[in-house]
């Protein structure tokens, strides 16, 4: 993908040390996301694999992230899945619009689970 060029960002740290909210856990991977997907109401036969799997997840996210509830007033920071890292929002990628669009401070999830 793209370069982020926002990670350095010394307002971020402030966010994170100085504000008062919360962080959404936005970091699905393949082993929860059929579940997270039925639970949002979409069904396992909408999708034939993993990639048209992923799509929904991450239109899904984009959606929550989108909403205008989801800012850095009540939603200090996000944990990002790697996939969601690398996607986009209404053609931004996922952290560069977190930031930008709503001041909140994008996380990516490390570990590749079990």
């Amino acid at each position: 993908g793209r370069p982020v060029k926002i990670m350095t960002n010394p307002q971020m740290a402030r966010q994170i040390a100085d504000k008062n909210g919360f962080i959404a856990a936005l970091d699905q991977s393949g082993g929860s996301t059929p579940k997270a997907l039925r639970l949002y109401g979409v069904n396992e036969d909408a999708y034939s694999n993993d990639e048209e799997m992923f799509g929904l997840i991450h239109e899904m996210r984009a959606r929550i992230i989108k909403a205008p509830a989801f800012n850095g007033e009540k939603v200090i920071g996000a944990i990002l899945f790697e996939r969601t890292m690398d996607g986009e929002v209404d053609g931004t990628p996922t952290a560069e619009y977190l930031w930008n669009a709503h001041q909140v401070v994008p996380f990516l999830k490390v570990d590749k689970g079990l």
